[in-house]
């Protein structure tokens, strides 16, 4: 009898046990489905954000590509037109370089750019006189003995002009009142020196000349000073103060 008691709490006993492992080994089982379903949620979207994320880098460098060829596409249309405008250039550049020749010529005799370079100066002063026995305007310097000087150097090739700094154009006016000269608006006593940018050596003997404009202004009673000069500089008429 006792030992029936005894089997059957032992019984008891192990069926207690096993149900306890079986509901320790359920709960564990429960929590590792539920963190592992949760991983796996976290998984696929992440995995789903990527595809996204995948996809928009996908388009976008498939638009980079197509705008790269559409460019290429320009650049090489660009280079071609560059190509047969140098071919055209290149068939009229000796017309091209003289006209670019004489425009800079044209530019520098109306004073619109400066002028730098070798050239002459020339200096024209009153002669001594005596008032009381002689006729002072028959020794002082007039305009009109300026505008021989002028027009002798544009002859002759001068470049760019200027009389004692004020630059000369071709609308410039010259006039003279008393001991004094009147370059566009401005005033200028004596003496009046005369600049000019070009090759000295066309310049100073076309002023030589026998019979020339020096010989006709010393006759007129005015000291006249001609030097050749390495660097003259002459300022454009807008960069005039």
């Amino acid at each position: 009898m006792n030992k029936n008691r005894k089997a059957t709490k032992e019984k008891r006993g192990k069926q207690l046990l096993f149900s306890l492992v079986f509901l320790v080994l359920g709960f564990m089982l429960a929590f590792s489905y539920r963190t592992v379903g949760s991983n796996m949620q976290e998984l696929d979207e992440v995995q789903t954000d990527l595809f996204l994320q995948e996809e928009q880098y996908r388009g976008d460098l498939i638009a980079q590509q197509e705008r790269n060829k559409e460019l290429t596409n320009e650049l090489l249309e660009k280079q071609q037109k560059i190509q047969e405008f140098e071919k055209k250039f290149s068939n009229q550049e000796e017309n091209n370089a003289i006209l670019v020749e004489k425009a800079r010529d044209l530019r520098l005799l109306l004073g619109v750019m400066p002028a730098t370079g070798a050239g002459v100066k020339v200096t024209l002063e009153d002669a001594d006189y005596d008032p009381s026995v002689q006729n002072p305007n028959d020794y002082i310097v007039h305009e009109s003995h300026v505008l021989r000087v002028i027009n002798e150097l544009k002859i002759a090739g001068a470049q760019g002009l200027a009389i004692n700094g004020q630059r000369i154009n071709s609308n410039s006016y010259i006039k003279c009142t008393g001991p004094v000269i009147m370059i566009d608006g401005r005033t200028f006593p004596a003496p009046f020196i005369i600049e000019a940018v070009g090759d000295p050596k066309v310049l100073a003997p076309a002023m030589h000349l026998k019979g020339s404009v020096i010989d006709g202004l010393v006759r007129d009673n005015i000291v006249v000073t001609l030097e050749e000069m390495k660097e003259i500089k002459l300022t454009a008429i807008r960069d005039e103060v």
